[in-house]
């Protein structure tokens, strides 16, 4: 898979084998790897009808060398890109309100 860019929308299978459309939302490095926080395109559709983001599920996957996708492999990894991807998302927010 090659290198992911925000807003692009990619298949990924669901724990049933099913085929799930996601969207990636925002991406960032930290501590040698890339990560992406990514959302189902389903979900995106009817919040946006909604006009309400908040009620979105976000979640974040790992990309290796090859541009691979995985999920991430602890509690602490997931906390630690969760803080950083809030942090830039504040970031963001805050040049947007600028």
């Amino acid at each position: 898979m090659e290198k992911l860019e925000v807003g692009e929308v990619f298949t990924i299978s669901d724990d049933n084998d099913e085929d799930q459309e996601v969207e990636v939302l925002a991406k960032m490095n930290m501590d040698g790897h890339e990560y992406v926080a990514v959302s189902f395109v389903e979900d995106l559709h009817e919040e946006e009808e909604d006009s309400d983001m908040e009620g979105i599920d976000v979640f974040f996957l790992r990309a290796d060398e090859d541009g691979g996708l995985s999920a991430l492999e602890s509690d602490e990894e997931f906390d630690k890109v969760s803080a950083g991807f809030d942090e830039l998302m504040d970031d963001a927010e805050d040049i947007d309100n600028v």
